[in-house]
């Protein structure tokens, strides 16, 4: 914070951020007095809990038995034509309002980014954001006033000083140097959970195969079969098999969390996000948007698992909207007044049915339908999100032979071991890329890595033309096969690894 004179009006300046996206804007609160009739006005293009905050800097300030000086009071938010939105623009406004009245030494406070809600009785409130303000004023190298709630959240962040104060009165007294608050620790980093094991799945052995797949590189995975197969366990066994965070990971996955509110106690995770929204889920549900610029789902479970339970289900607007996320990892959010980016880099798991009532091809229970129902049904995904979608498996019906079976030797445990070594190579491959696994190479790079040999070369050949593959498709066929020599531990892509990759594939629609 800084004083400006000016004649014989003080002007008092605090910094904190606005949030754009997984970004943190510098914003200046400017405080002056001015002679006049008493007044209260904020300015500087905020939303409607900014101007609230009037209201609750005044009840704050009152709880410690001080009165507003009977002048215009003015706030501004610099620079002013920045979006402004959140209640943690209430402390600072406090505070550079305290140092225009002369009650708190404002020089104190100028190495300091300040960011807080307050209540009317003074305390300090936890706010969304608090994680990017920290990383923001470490950047900046300067020190962060936060909410004590908040201060495990903001210590992650490396060689910042954070003052984490309750209340504001306890807040004042540590820059008064009369009860002086401990720093606060970092929060614990919590280690993978684990779900359901894989060894609950009986038979499925295909789809069990492709989730492995799915999982050691990285791939989107559509299962299709009739209810109770199996296509939801196993899709909750996915974290189970998945390696966790390293801890650049976790820092990025916690920053998405702070944002949209969802990070307690300052708690980092080493598990991989699994989201499973509901298929009546809106688009800005899932996409992120709203009146209050929030992540959706696909940013929630970024670097983690998105699982689309019952596909067709869900609004075709809506799935479509998945195709840039998908397609190039972040997803941005269009407004008349800005456009806020956040990350987006997922694997999407997908499940349905193979039409409505879900028995096509068993005559003693389909529907009089068959098999146009199917048809209407499947045609409720788009072609080119299903383009976008690796694997694609054909889960059969659960027989009463495979139940009874015991459970097999193989689980969760041993399936990870495998996946952990192909990321593992992966990760020596890409450590001069920005890439992490193999569903993220292209171009140049795919082609580096993954060209196949002769025999292999030939045989997508033929099955580029036979199978009509569009040029994603392609792609997507050299990543999978890529994945699969990495799992037999082949540096070469051979043409038995091309040929599984494609087996995979969704037939094109017959004519």
């Amino acid at each position: 914070m800084k004083v400006s004179l000016v004649g014989d009006d003080v002007a008092a300046i605090v910094r904190t951020v606005a949030y754009l996206g997984l970004e943190a804007r510098p914003v200046e609160v400017q405080v002056q007095l001015i002679a006049g009739l008493p007044a209260f006005n904020l300015v500087g293009l905020g939303d409607k809990a900014v101007g609230e905050s009037r209201e609750r800097v005044r009840g704050a300030i009152a709880a410690m038995g001080l009165a507003l000086p009977p002048k215009r009071i003015a706030v501004n938010l610099s620079p002013a034509d920045l979006p402004k939105e959140g209640s943690h623009f209430d402390l600072p406004i406090a505070l550079a309002l305290l140092g225009a009245m002369g009650i708190v030494d404002v020089e104190m406070l100028a190495d300091y980014v300040v960011v807080g809600e307050l209540g009317l009785d003074g305390r300090i409130a936890p706010s969304p954001g608090v994680l990017l303000a920290a990383l923001h004023a470490s950047s900046e190298d300067k020190g962060l006033v936060c909410p004590a709630a908040q201060g495990a959240e903001a210590a992650w962040a490396a060689s910042v000083e954070v003052v984490a104060a309750p209340d504001l009165l306890a807040l004042l007294n540590h820059f008064n140097g009369r009860g002086l608050l401990a720093a606060p620790p970092a929060g614990e980093v919590e280690e993978a959970r684990t779900g359901p094991d894989l060894n609950q799945v009986k038979g499925q052995e295909t789809a069990k195969r492709a989730l492995e797949i799915a999982a050691a590189g990285g791939h989107n995975l559509l299962m299709c079969g009739p209810p109770g197969a199996g296509k939801s366990l196993m899709a909750a066994c996915l974290p189970g098999i998945l390696p966790p965070l390293d801890a650049a990971e976790a820092l990025e996955v916690s920053m998405v969390q702070s944002v949209a509110g969802t990070l307690t106690g300052g708690r980092l995770t080493r598990a991989r996000p699994f989201r499973s929204p509901h298929h009546s889920a809106s688009m800005a549900a899932l996409t992120g948007g709203g009146l209050k610029v929030k992540p959706g789902e696909v940013s929630l479970a970024h670097l983690g698992v998105l699982f689309l339970d019952e596909l067709p289900e869900f609004q075709r607007a809506v799935l479509d909207s998945l195709r840039q996320p998908l397609e190039t990892g972040t997803v941005s959010v269009a407004r008349a007044n800005a456009h806020v980016t956040f990350p987006a880099r997922v694997q999407l798991i997908a499940a349905m049915n193979p039409c409505r009532c879900g028995h096509l091809g068993d005559a003693g229970l389909a529907c009089a339908r068959a098999p146009r129902c199917a048809a209407d049904y499947q045609a409720k995904v788009s072609g080119p999100l299903l383009d976008r979608i690796d694997l694609h498996v054909d889960v059969a019906a659960v027989s009463a032979a495979d139940l009874i079976l015991p459970a097999p030797t193989e689980g969760s445990l041993e399936i990870a071991a495998r996946v952990a070594a192909a990321r593992a190579i992966q990760t020596e491959r890409y450590r001069e890329q920005r890439v992490r696994t193999n569903a993220e190479a292209d171009g140049a790079l795919l082609d580096a890595v993954a060209t196949p040999d002769a025999p292999g070369r030939k045989l997508l050949g033929q099955a580029a033309e036979t199978m009509r593959l569009t040029a994603r498709g392609y792609t997507r066929i050299l990543r999978v096969a890529r994945t699969i020599a990495d799992l037999a531990g082949s540096g070469e892509v051979a043409r038995i690894h091309i040929a599984e990759a494609l087996s995979y594939r969704r037939q094109p629609p017959r004519a």
